[in-house]
């Protein structure tokens, strides 16, 4: 767990990179580009974030899950949540100042599961793209390969759930902050589009508390019904 003077570091960071170097995709770990973005189109009318189950008291379909209807974030797949991470759909605007951190390649960044109420800074953030056909490999290639920092990259042939996909280990470059984090990411190719779930941090001590999230995620992925 991070203390609050980190967290509000971080996010000074993150809107001087906003403002001043937009290029600078790290910053996202601290904050978030649905800050100034408004709801998707598919949640208009939908439910946001619910209450975690250590709020609730128990865990409910809303509240345990994202990607299916109903949830706060409608994906390609479902998955399970890890307590006190809540979803956030995201949805920005062309125009507006964040606009390039919500795009890598063909992928657009559909919903971010944010650690901070669980004491890591950094997010769980599903990207998604219309294809419904070629492999998940090859999509993650893609979405790696749309990163110019990204290097050391490692794939492997993986079941998320049970469904075909991959996954990559790898590492980003902070120009801003002169240091290489890990970064990890997995890819499926469902009936209703491709999905990359990434999981990033501000620095690789804190991708490493957060797997166990990203794991939890992965294991228990299905296609959205």
């Amino acid at each position: 767990m991070r203390n609050a003077g980190r967290g509000a570091i971080a996010a000074a960071l993150a809107v001087a990179v906003l403002t001043g170097c937009g290029e600078e995709k790290e910053s996202a770990a601290a904050q978030s580009p649905s800050a100034s973005a408004k709801p998707s189109p598919s949640q208009a009318g939908g439910s946001t974030a619910k209450a975690t189950p250590s709020q609730s008291g128990g865990s409910t379909a809303k509240d345990g899950t994202v990607g299916a209807p109903g949830s706060a974030c409608t994906l390609p797949a479902s998955f399970d949540l890890a307590p006190q991470w809540k979803p956030k759909p995201v949805h920005v605007e062309a125009d507006s100042p964040v606009a390039g951190l919500a795009k890598q390649g063909p992928f657009t960044m559909a919903c971010e599961i944010d650690a901070k109420p669980a004491g890591n800074i950094g997010f769980l953030r599903a990207w998604t793209e219309n294809a419904t056909s070629g492999t998940p490999r090859a999509a993650l290639e893609t979405y790696v390969g749309a990163d110019k920092t990204a290097s050391k990259a490692t794939y492997k042939e993986i079941k998320a759930g049970a469904l075909p996909a991959a996954e990559v280990s790898y590492e980003t470059y902070s120009k801003l902050l002169d240091r290489s984090k890990r970064e990890t990411a997995l890819a499926v190719v469902t009936p209703k589009g491709t999905l990359v779930l990434h999981l990033g941090g501000w620095d690789s001590e804190e991708h490493d508390q957060m797997l166990p999230a990203y794991e939890r995620a992965k294991t228990s992925m299905k296609a959205a019904s």
